[in-house]
């Protein structure tokens, strides 16, 4: 879970996990979209590889990142015991989680099928 935080925390890498929430990108469509350079956007998809949150496939000549949403799962069941010390209810946060989950099982299923 350490990890997993770590990896949210800084604001690039929340910037690509939620693009890829929408669906698979490939690693130069990611760097497109920011103003620093392809390595460092490199650096920030290997974090995010190494703690879980998102895995790679090389296809022809480009590797295309998918969002893995289950290690934001024991994060936010984590969380959701300050909601009422907060004041703030986290359930918005788990719902994201599982539509993000219900949606990738759906992509692989039109893949396979």
């Amino acid at each position: 879970m350490d990890e997993v935080a770590g990896a949210i925390a800084d604001p690039v890498r929340r910037r690509i996990l939620l693009m890829l929430r929408d669906g698979d990108l490939a690693a130069g469509d990611i760097a497109g979209r920011f103003e620093i350079s392809r390595p460092a956007v490199s650096r920030h998809l290997r974090v995010l590889r190494e703690a879980g949150l998102v895995s790679d496939q090389v296809i022809g000549r480009q590797r295309v990142y998918r969002l893995v949403p289950a290690p934001l799962t024991e994060l936010a069941r984590w969380l959701t015991g300050f909601e009422r010390a907060a004041g703030v209810n986290l359930a918005a946060l788990d719902t994201e989680v599982r539509r993000a989950r219900r949606d990738r099982l759906a992509r692989r299923e039109e893949d396979t099928g």
